[in-house]
């Protein structure tokens, strides 16, 4: 795989969306919860250590808006609601995973 260098000012405006979309404090934890499945919002909240609701929420609706995750309501009382990840979020697991080793390795 060819590996391509950051040349030019139109080069990083492309790192700067790719941020945008999953750069938030709490996205690449939310997209890793996903690589195992649905969830529900719930069990996003209990499984992701420190963040809440509010937060929870902002990430995803920026993750739904930029189809990263789909989100899935169901016709319950009360309403279910499911989040899970796109083709487009797929992807996205073999660099976070990448990302995650980085940090194993470089970081104290």
């Amino acid at each position: 795989m060819e590996v391509k260098k950051i040349k030019d000012f139109e080069d990083q405006c492309v790192l700067q969306e790719i941020l945008r979309v999953i750069g938030g404090k709490w996205s690449m934890s939310i997209i890793y919860m996903l690589f195992s499945g649905k969830k529900r919002f719930s069990d996003l909240e209990r499984t992701i250590p420190h963040i809440n609701t509010r937060m929870l929420v902002k990430e995803l609706k920026n993750l739904v808006k930029n189809g990263v995750v789909v989100r899935e309501v169901f016709a319950t009382v009360p309403p279910t609601v499911e989040y899970s990840l796109t083709e487009k979020g797929e992807k996205l697991e073999s660099i976070i995973n990448d990302i995650y080793n980085w940090g194993v390795e470089h970081l104290d």
